[in-house]
């Protein structure tokens, strides 16, 4: 079974941790979409918040891991806030665990 170069930048992805949640942006689903072209990345994310006082390096985090996959060259961090972000939507069942939402 191959792994596709999107999967394997998700997979990266997996060890970035929002420092406040100490849970992964990928279990929060704040990763939107991964499109890759050619040997480049582009990462469309959000914030659980828009006012979020570590955007910057959790941005800079996403975009280190995801130029750590094999295959890629380079990477762009698109910052979105459509649709606004809602644990109860986008987090994985394990981080609403963690988060305390039970459904």
């Amino acid at each position: 079974m191959t792994i596709s170069i999107e999967e394997k930048v998700l997979e990266k992805l997996g060890d970035v941790e929002d420092p406040e949640l100490k849970i992964s942006v990928v279990e929060l689903g704040l990763i939107y979409d991964i499109r890759i072209e050619g040997d480049h990345v582009e990462i469309d994310m959000t914030l659980t918040s828009p006012g979020c006082p570590v955007a910057p390096e959790i941005m800079a985090a996403v975009h280190r891991s995801a130029l750590s996959a094999d295959g890629l060259s380079s990477a762009h961090v698109n910052l979105t806030f459509s649709p606004p972000w809602d644990p109860r939507v986008h987090a994985s069942e394990d981080a609403k665990f963690e988060m305390g939402i039970f459904d």
